[in-house]
Protein backbone atom coordinates (compact mmCIF):
# COMPACT_ATOMS: atom_id res chain seq x y z
CA UNK A 1 0.00 0.00 0.00
CA UNK A 2 1.22 3.61 -1.01
CA UNK A 3 1.31 5.63 2.17
CA UNK A 4 2.27 8.56 0.09
CA UNK A 5 1.71 9.53 -3.63
CA UNK A 6 2.83 12.96 -5.28
CA UNK A 7 1.53 13.37 -8.62
CA UNK A 8 2.59 14.98 -11.52
CA UNK A 9 3.98 18.28 -9.06
CA UNK A 10 5.24 21.67 -10.41
CA UNK A 11 6.49 24.03 -7.59
CA UNK A 12 9.64 26.77 -6.90
CA UNK A 13 10.20 29.55 -5.48
CA UNK A 14 8.51 32.66 -6.91
CA UNK A 15 9.02 32.87 -10.70
CA UNK A 16 11.62 30.41 -10.56
CA UNK A 17 10.32 26.90 -11.92
CA UNK A 18 12.10 24.16 -10.44
CA UNK A 19 9.70 20.85 -10.09
CA UNK A 20 8.38 19.83 -13.71
CA UNK A 21 5.66 17.35 -12.99
CA UNK A 22 7.65 15.12 -10.45
CA UNK A 23 6.30 12.11 -9.33
CA UNK A 24 6.82 9.94 -6.22
CA UNK A 25 4.77 7.19 -4.20
CA UNK A 26 5.98 5.73 -1.04
CA UNK A 27 5.24 2.30 0.18
CA UNK A 28 4.15 1.72 3.45
CA UNK A 29 6.86 0.91 5.90
CA UNK A 30 9.66 0.84 3.12
CA UNK A 31 13.17 3.32 2.72
CA UNK A 32 12.96 4.85 0.17
CA UNK A 33 15.78 6.96 -1.20
CA UNK A 34 15.46 10.31 -3.89
CA UNK A 35 18.65 10.91 -5.38
CA UNK A 36 19.79 13.19 -8.60
CA UNK A 37 22.46 15.74 -8.96
CA UNK A 38 22.56 18.78 -7.30
CA UNK A 39 20.26 21.22 -8.32
CA UNK A 40 17.57 18.65 -9.76
CA UNK A 41 15.19 19.71 -7.24
CA UNK A 42 15.41 16.80 -4.39
CA UNK A 43 15.19 19.74 -1.43
CA UNK A 44 12.10 21.81 -3.26
CA UNK A 45 10.47 18.27 -3.90
CA UNK A 46 10.24 17.73 0.10
CA UNK A 47 9.91 21.20 0.99
CA UNK A 48 6.58 20.64 -1.08
CA UNK A 49 5.83 17.22 0.49
CA UNK A 50 5.93 18.92 3.63
CA UNK A 51 3.63 21.98 2.97
CA UNK A 52 7.16 24.36 3.33
CA UNK A 53 6.15 25.48 -0.23
CA UNK A 54 2.60 24.35 -2.01
CA UNK A 55 2.64 23.08 -5.29
CA UNK A 56 1.80 25.21 -8.86
CA UNK A 57 -0.43 22.06 -9.81
CA UNK A 58 -0.27 17.96 -9.25
CA UNK A 59 -1.05 16.25 -5.86
CA UNK A 60 0.50 15.52 -2.68
CA UNK A 61 -1.80 12.22 -1.52
CA UNK A 62 -1.02 10.87 1.94
CA UNK A 63 -3.22 7.95 3.52
CA UNK A 64 -5.32 8.76 0.98
CA UNK A 65 -6.30 12.42 1.77
CA UNK A 66 -5.24 15.21 -0.52
CA UNK A 67 -3.02 17.22 1.24
CA UNK A 68 -1.41 19.28 -1.19
CA UNK A 69 -2.71 22.75 0.24
CA UNK A 70 -2.00 22.05 3.65
CA UNK A 71 0.41 24.04 5.80
CA UNK A 72 3.74 22.68 7.64
CA UNK A 73 2.45 22.68 11.15
CA UNK A 74 -0.74 20.75 9.61
CA UNK A 75 0.61 18.19 7.90
CA UNK A 76 3.67 17.97 11.09
CA UNK A 77 0.54 16.81 13.03
CA UNK A 78 -0.94 14.61 10.28
CA UNK A 79 2.83 12.61 10.78
CA UNK A 80 4.70 13.63 7.38
CA UNK A 81 7.77 15.10 9.42
CA UNK A 82 11.35 16.21 8.03
CA UNK A 83 14.76 16.22 9.24
CA UNK A 84 16.36 19.51 6.96
CA UNK A 85 19.33 19.87 5.17
CA UNK A 86 21.58 21.61 7.74
CA UNK A 87 20.29 20.31 10.94
CA UNK A 88 18.87 23.73 11.66
CA UNK A 89 19.14 22.88 15.86
CA UNK A 90 18.38 25.18 18.09
CA UNK A 91 22.02 25.52 19.13
CA UNK A 92 21.59 27.68 22.12
CA UNK A 93 19.63 24.73 24.02
CA UNK A 94 20.53 21.85 25.17
CA UNK A 95 19.78 18.64 23.50
CA UNK A 96 16.83 16.97 25.77
CA UNK A 97 15.65 20.81 24.61
CA UNK A 98 15.75 20.39 21.68
CA UNK A 99 14.16 16.92 21.67
CA UNK A 100 11.55 18.36 23.52
CA UNK A 101 11.12 20.65 20.97
CA UNK A 102 10.24 18.10 18.22
CA UNK A 103 8.16 16.58 19.96
CA UNK A 104 5.98 19.37 20.24
CA UNK A 105 2.67 18.25 17.59
CA UNK A 106 -0.06 17.10 19.54
CA UNK A 107 0.22 13.34 18.42
CA UNK A 108 3.30 12.55 19.65
CA UNK A 109 2.91 14.52 23.35
CA UNK A 110 1.10 10.57 24.23
CA UNK A 111 4.31 9.08 23.03
CA UNK A 112 6.90 11.32 24.49
CA UNK A 113 8.37 8.76 26.81
CA UNK A 114 8.58 5.66 24.58
CA UNK A 115 10.17 7.96 21.78
CA UNK A 116 12.76 8.98 23.88
CA UNK A 117 13.86 6.09 25.16
CA UNK A 118 13.81 4.79 21.45
CA UNK A 119 16.42 7.98 20.39
CA UNK A 120 18.61 7.11 23.28
CA UNK A 121 19.02 3.66 22.75
CA UNK A 122 19.91 4.91 19.06
CA UNK A 123 22.00 7.03 19.95
CA UNK A 124 23.68 6.70 23.40
CA UNK A 125 26.04 9.43 23.01
CA UNK A 126 22.81 12.08 22.83
CA UNK A 127 21.88 10.58 26.06
CA UNK A 128 25.48 10.95 27.37
CA UNK A 129 25.35 14.96 26.41
CA UNK A 130 21.69 15.15 27.19
CA UNK A 131 22.57 18.51 29.27
CA UNK A 132 24.80 19.62 26.43
CA UNK A 133 24.09 22.65 24.50
CA UNK A 134 23.61 21.65 20.54
CA UNK A 135 25.97 23.69 19.22
CA UNK A 136 28.76 22.52 21.33
CA UNK A 137 28.24 19.60 20.16
CA UNK A 138 30.15 17.59 17.11
CA UNK A 139 28.87 17.16 13.21
CA UNK A 140 28.19 14.00 13.50
CA UNK A 141 26.71 14.62 17.35
CA UNK A 142 24.44 17.20 15.80
CA UNK A 143 23.04 14.74 12.27
CA UNK A 144 22.21 12.53 15.31
CA UNK A 145 20.34 15.14 17.43
CA UNK A 146 18.35 16.29 13.96
CA UNK A 147 17.39 12.82 13.51
CA UNK A 148 16.37 12.15 16.97
CA UNK A 149 14.33 15.26 17.09
CA UNK A 150 12.08 14.04 13.89
CA UNK A 151 11.57 10.77 15.70
CA UNK A 152 9.99 12.57 18.72
CA UNK A 153 7.51 14.14 16.56
CA UNK A 154 6.09 10.37 16.12
CA UNK A 155 6.37 10.25 12.31
CA UNK A 156 4.28 8.05 9.99
CA UNK A 157 6.76 9.15 7.18
CA UNK A 158 9.96 10.60 8.33
CA UNK A 159 11.77 12.25 5.42
CA UNK A 160 15.64 13.03 5.50
CA UNK A 161 17.60 15.88 4.01
CA UNK A 162 21.12 15.06 3.36
CA UNK A 163 21.84 12.96 6.01
CA UNK A 164 25.73 11.85 5.57
CA UNK A 165 26.51 15.89 4.32
CA UNK A 166 29.94 17.50 5.36
CA UNK A 167 30.36 14.25 8.13
CA UNK A 168 33.27 11.57 8.65
CA UNK A 169 33.32 7.85 7.41
CA UNK A 170 32.88 6.32 10.11
CA UNK A 171 29.67 8.48 11.49
CA UNK A 172 28.06 8.27 7.62
CA UNK A 173 28.63 4.38 8.55
CA UNK A 174 26.79 4.97 12.03
CA UNK A 175 24.04 7.00 10.96
CA UNK A 176 22.97 4.80 8.10
CA UNK A 177 23.12 1.91 10.69
CA UNK A 178 20.41 3.70 12.69
CA UNK A 179 18.37 4.50 9.80
CA UNK A 180 17.99 0.66 8.70
CA UNK A 181 17.29 -0.43 12.26
CA UNK A 182 14.85 2.44 11.95
CA UNK A 183 13.38 0.74 8.99
CA UNK A 184 13.33 -2.67 10.33
CA UNK A 185 10.88 -1.20 13.32
CA UNK A 186 8.35 -0.65 10.42
CA UNK A 187 8.78 3.52 9.81
CA UNK A 188 8.53 4.67 6.27
CA UNK A 189 11.44 6.87 5.44
CA UNK A 190 12.55 9.15 2.04
CA UNK A 191 15.66 9.62 2.16
CA UNK A 192 17.52 12.61 -0.10
CA UNK A 193 20.98 11.08 -0.43
CA UNK A 194 24.24 12.44 -1.93
CA UNK A 195 25.84 9.15 -1.30
CA UNK A 196 23.97 7.27 -3.89
CA UNK A 197 25.76 3.81 -3.30
CA UNK A 198 25.01 3.73 0.15
CA UNK A 199 21.66 4.82 0.33
CA UNK A 200 20.29 2.61 -2.45
CA UNK A 201 22.28 0.03 -0.52
CA UNK A 202 20.00 -0.03 2.20
CA UNK A 203 17.09 1.00 0.50
CA UNK A 204 14.09 -0.81 -0.99
CA UNK A 205 13.34 1.63 -3.69
CA UNK A 206 14.70 4.62 -5.17
CA UNK A 207 13.43 7.58 -7.25
CA UNK A 208 16.18 9.67 -9.18
CA UNK A 209 15.02 13.22 -10.14
CA UNK A 210 16.06 14.92 -12.98
CA UNK A 211 15.79 18.50 -14.08
CA UNK A 212 13.00 18.74 -12.08
CA UNK A 213 11.67 15.68 -13.53
CA UNK A 214 11.05 11.95 -12.12
CA UNK A 215 13.35 9.96 -14.78
CA UNK A 216 13.63 6.50 -13.20
CA UNK A 217 11.96 4.65 -10.46
CA UNK A 218 12.33 1.02 -9.44
CA UNK A 219 13.82 -1.77 -6.74
CA UNK A 220 17.19 0.05 -5.26
CA UNK A 221 18.56 -3.11 -6.16
CA UNK A 222 18.08 -2.59 -9.69
CA UNK A 223 18.86 1.02 -9.87
CA UNK A 224 22.04 0.37 -7.82
CA UNK A 225 22.44 -1.69 -11.63
CA UNK A 226 21.12 0.52 -13.65
CA UNK A 227 23.60 1.48 -16.58
CA UNK A 228 22.93 5.40 -16.56
CA UNK A 229 22.92 5.44 -13.30
CA UNK A 230 25.88 3.68 -12.61
CA UNK A 231 27.57 6.18 -15.36
CA UNK A 232 26.17 9.50 -13.71
CA UNK A 233 25.95 8.39 -9.80
CA UNK A 234 28.35 5.35 -8.86
CA UNK A 235 31.49 6.36 -11.14
CA UNK A 236 30.68 3.62 -13.71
Amino acid sequence: MNILEVKNVTSGYGEVQILWGADLFLEEGKLTSLVGANGAGKTTLLRTITGLLKPQSGSVVFQGEDVSKLPAYEKAELGLVMVPEGRQLFTEMSVEENLEMGASPRRARPHFDKNLRLVFEMFPRLEERRKQKAGTLSGGEQQMLAVARGIMANPIVLMIDELSLGLAPVLVLDLFESLNKLKQSGLTILLVEQNVQMALAISDYGFVLTHGRTELHGPARELAQNEHVRSAYLGG
